[in-house]
This record gives structure tokens, sequence and C-alpha cells, in this order.
């Protein structure tokens, strides 16, 4: 399927590990222009070797920016532009705040998590939207979680953060609409990440907690970074030109069964 994503230029934050690095890939490998965004340099560089290995015509980029530091997101939006001569896709992606109960912390945590995972997309979204409405085509993607759709109780930080994304994102809808920009949500169930590894490893066998993490989902298996990246490009792509303002689950049907 042809998508029509050579030679449109995207940027992924957290693009150096995970789901944005995996997200990045296929973007390059459809011919885009990708520039990377972490805080790591090492592993931003592993990245950037990566993703140079797969491109198929389109030019790599990375930069180490701290997404929480708004006058860096500013800069590097507009060393993008300038060194790839436009923007098209963007792709917010973070970590996510600590684990548990809402009631266990204080309103510094909250304030903490809307630092860390709330407002950075919102930021970027900001600093990109002149450009991509210039273009006159345009793809903002909000990678968040499945906690936006089924809250989990041990994740109270994380819902509460990114419900203000998808809150966020819907505001955008009608106001791009006829500037030729989509927006859209992407929210990740259990995926094979660095971070989920580590928690599957807690008891010393990865595969055995990874395991026992997919048990609960329909599909009996954690998803794949690539599976994810695949939802994550059509929603980017020319083909989902009428698809605006959704909140994709990738999560292998866990919210179904709650």
């Amino acid at each position: 399927m042809e998508l029509g994503l050579a030679n449109k230029v995207a940027l992924v934050a957290g693009g150096s590990s995970g789901l944005g690095l995996a997200v990045a890939e296929e973007l390059a490998k459809e011919g885009a222009h990708v520039a990377i965004g972490a805080r790591d340099t090492d592993r931003l560089a592993q990245a950037e070797a990566r993703l140079k290995s797969v491109a198929r015509g389109g030019r790599v980029l990375a930069t180490r920016v701290d997404v929480k530091d708004d006058a860096e997101v500013r800069r590097w939006v507009d060393d993008v532009v300038a060194k790839l001569g436009a923007l098209h896709v963007v792709v917010t992606n973070s970590g996510g705040p600590p684990p548990g109960p809402a009631s266990t912390f204080g309103v510094d945590a909250y304030r903490s998590a809307a630092d860390a995972v709330l407002l950075p997309p919102i930021s970027l979204a900001l600093a990109a939207l002149p450009h991509l409405k210039k273009a006159g085509w345009g793809r903002l993607l909000f990678i968040t979680s499945e906690t936006v759709h089924r809250p989990v109780a041990r994740f109270a930080l994380s819902g509460f953060a990114r419900m203000g994304i998808v809150g966020f994102s819907a505001a955008l809808v009608q106001e791009l609409g006829d500037a030729g920009i989509t927006v859209n949500v992407l929210a990740p169930g259990y995926m094979r990440t660095p971070p989920v590894e580590r928690t599957a490893g807690n008891a010393g066998d990865v595969e055995a907690g990874l395991r026992a993490m997919g048990a609960h989902i329909p599909l009996k298996r954690v998803g794949l970074p690539e599976e994810f990246a695949a939802a994550a490009v059509f929603l980017a792509s020319e083909r989902a030109s009428f698809i605006t303002g959704t909140v994709q689950l990738v999560d292998g049907g866990a919210s179904v069964i709650g």
C-alpha cells in the first residue's frame, strides 16, 4: 500500500528507543525525512545509525533535546524546518510517571506529572503548528497509553496527565480541520519496550514475565513495537486523510475485558 509519505518531513520526540524509535523507523522505511529528539546522546547516536541503515531516500537528523524545556523544543522544531525545508508529521512521545494509586501521591506529584507528561506534547504541538499550517498538510500524533481509555488504579498519575493530552487534541480537531491537519491519539497497552522488559524481568526471567503480562490480553501476548508503529504510520499517511479526532487503542484487545 502506497502511504504517500515519501519526502514528507517527520519529527518524532522520544525517538531514540522504544515506541518512538519504532515509529521513526517505519517512517524512514516509507521514504520520509525523519528527525528524532531525545536526551540520551549515546542512544541517539545508535538510533540515528539504525535509521540511516533502513532509510529509503530520506534524510535522518538526530538532536539532543529536553522536551520539558519549551525553548529547546522551539529551537529543535525551527532547526528541523531550516535543515529539511518543511514539517508535515509530528509525533509526541514521553516517558510515564511513577505508578501508584491516586491517594498515595501529593499535589507535587501531580504537578510533576503534568510537567513531565502533559505539557511537553502541548509545547511541541504549539511549536510545530505554524509550520504544519504553512505546509498545508499535517499529521499530529500524540502517543499516550491505554489509561486514557481504561482507568488503571495503579497508574493514577499516568491517567491524569495523559487524559489532558486527549482533551488538548480534541480541542485542536475542529480548529485545524480546514488547514489540512489531522489530529489523533495513540493509546498503546503493554508493548515489548525496554521499560516493560525491565518490569517483566524483576523476577529474573524476562520471557516468563512477558508471558504473565500477556495472560490477561485476548491475544495472549504483549505487543511488538513494530505493530504499534504500523498503526501510527498509517495515521500519519495520506491514506488516513479522513481520520481525525480519534483515540486509537493498540492493546491486543485488553480494554475489551477491562
